[in-house]
């Protein structure tokens, strides 16, 4: 499992999970045939033994690719953000305030305050954004008054 990419752990991991599938099925299905001759959930699971242990094997398989396809997906996941973080800082880089060649009477390399306005934690009015954490605040001293 160690030589494989991510897409043929999925493609494993997927016939892993369809086998264990079928036996678990298989085992769940003989069972409720065999109780229903020997009278007994007991008595009929030692002739089921075989999909047991059929099931177990695959469900052991499946957890050991799951953990492998985990590692692999966690590592190329890692590996895109640091290809998108590299190209946000080279396409950042290249243009804004700092580049050469912006605008007229800017000096090249000169570092300016931003002009860029702040947002707002608003929702329309510091006026109506008080009165709304104030209606609240009366809403909540009702509820512990009582």
């Amino acid at each position: 499992m160690e030589d494989l990419d991510e897409d043929a752990l999925l493609e494993l991991h997927t016939r892993v999970r369809r086998a264990r599938s079928k036996y678990v099925k298989l085992y769940r299905q003989t069972g409720a045939q065999r109780v229903g001759l020997k009278g007994a959930r007991g008595h009929a699971r030692p002739g089921n033994a075989a999909n047991a242990a059929k099931a177990e094997v695959f469900e052991l398989a499946l957890a050991r690719v799951s953990a492998r396809l985990g590692v692999v997906a966690r590592a190329a996941a890692k590996d895109l953000k640091a290809e998108r973080l590299a190209a946000v800082a080279a396409a950042r880089g290249s243009t804004g305030p700092g580049s050469a060649g912006t605008a007229a009477g800017q000096s090249d390399g000169a570092s300016t305050a931003s002009t860029k306005r702040r947002a707002t934690k608003t929702t329309g009015g510091i006026k109506r954004d008080a009165s709304s954490r104030s209606q609240g605040a009366g809403r909540q001293a009702r509820k512990d008054s009582r």
